[in-house]
């Protein structure tokens, strides 16, 4: 048996800066976390537990199930150890699989590419014994991805059960520069606290991220509902029945989206179009209202929440005209958002102190490479 069989064990990767609302989250769902560090949370659940994570995290990146772990000096070591694992039980001989490795602090593997590829001749080499044939190395879209992680003399091995990000959810099939991930978005709007009855808008919301999220959550959508594969699947005592069962208790949750709850604008034509087709592919995501109209011509209700990202100097340029949007934007709300409560995230943080208005607070949040800060701001 291997460790997650064991001892009912699993990490989740998450955002740095978001480890507190994915504990909250992974509780509701039904984990007990056991430990939380700088962007992993190790936690336990049962079988169907873990089925419900993969299918309804909105937070999680992807959930991991250990398989072993061992003392690892060198590489030899490391080859030898793997190569006698039963790798059949996750991967077949005509299938394919990727690694990610991070080696650090170990005197003989100073490098994380040279561990995976003494992990992948293992695997190999074991199919190549046994069968007389092995699977393929794919890193775009492997059947399986196993995660090699070297810390000193020791070394563990993973199976990603999400088989791949759990931000990609699969509404966005159509894009535009620079859009904000959806963890991240989903991660804003547990900040906010939204009570999921006041107004949400998006005044610019681009490819429409922060509305499909806000829809998910207000409608009770799994985030996992337009996945077809998950690496679960691939795990030895996988049970089909009980996947189809929480599957299914999760889809029947979904409610129609409330009139009036959600809406999102931009000024860009081509986004309000992509914004549209994308919350399409959701239930009741054709029902959200999305204008054409520059945010500072919109009219919003009083007392509303207003969540954004709006456009930044680095993806866009000319950081000039970007401070003073940004400062044609806080006048905005500050005369024209009476009583509202707006969070704004900045992909730039040079540009905090051109929207002129105080923050209540500041939360540092990554966003691909970049060291945002989400702002939320009182009209009173």
């Amino acid at each position: 048996m291997y460790t997650y069989q064991k001892q009912n064990l699993y990490y989740a990767q998450v955002l740095p800066g978001i480890e507190e609302e994915l504990s909250r989250e992974l509780s509701w769902l039904g984990a007990e976390v056991i430990k939380s560090e700088f962007g992993l949370l190790t936690f336990t659940t049962d079988k169907a537990g873990l089925y419900r994570i993969n299918l309804r995290s909105r937070l999680a990146t992807r959930i991991l199930a250990p398989l072993i772990s061992f003392r690892c000096p060198d590489a030899d070591k490391l080859y030898r150890a793997t190569r006698t694992m039963e790798w059949r039980d996750f991967l077949r001989p005509n299938g394919s699989f990727a690694i990610v490795a991070h080696a650090s602090d170990n005197e003989a593997i100073t490098n994380s590419h040279f561990a995976a590829l003494k992990l992948k001749d293992a695997i190999c080499d074991h199919f190549r014994a046994r069968v007389g044939r092995r699977p393929d190395v794919d890193k775009r879209d492997p059947d399986v991805i196993f995660h090699l992680h070297i810390k000193k003399e020791r070394a563990s091995i993973s199976v990603d059960t999400s088989g791949g990000s759990l931000h990609r959810r699969g509404y966005r099939t159509q894009g535009v520069e620079a859009p904000m991930q959806e963890t991240l978005a989903a991660a804003i709007l547990a900040i906010s606290e939204w009570d999921l009855e006041t107004p949400l808008v998006d005044p610019m919301c681009g490819s429409g991220t922060l509305l499909s999220e806000a829809l998910m959550l207000s409608c009770d959508i799994p985030s996992g509902y337009l996945r077809k594969n998950f690496g679960l699947m691939r795990l030895p005592n996988f049970n089909k029945k009980l996947w189809e069962a929480e599957r299914e208790k999760a889809v029947k949750r979904i409610q129609p989206p409330e009139e009036g709850l959600i809406m999102g604008s931009d000024i860009s034509k081509e986004t309000v179009s992509a914004a549209r087709e994308n919350m399409a592919n959701l239930p009741g995501g054709r029902e959200i209202p999305i204008f054409q109209k520059d945010v500072r011509k919109l009219k919003i209700e009083e007392e509303s929440v207003i969540i954004c990202n709006p456009p930044y100097g680095i993806r866009l340029g000319d950081e000039e005209k970007m401070k003073v949007f940004y400062k044609e934007f806080g006048d905005f709300l500050k005369n024209e958002c009476k009583g509202c409560t707006a969070y704004v995230y900045f992909g730039n943080r040079d540009l905090i102190g051109s929207i002129g208005l105080k923050a209540s607070w500041k939360r540092p949040l990554m966003n691909g490479g970049l060291d945002g800060r989400l702002c939320k701001y009182e009209m009173y």
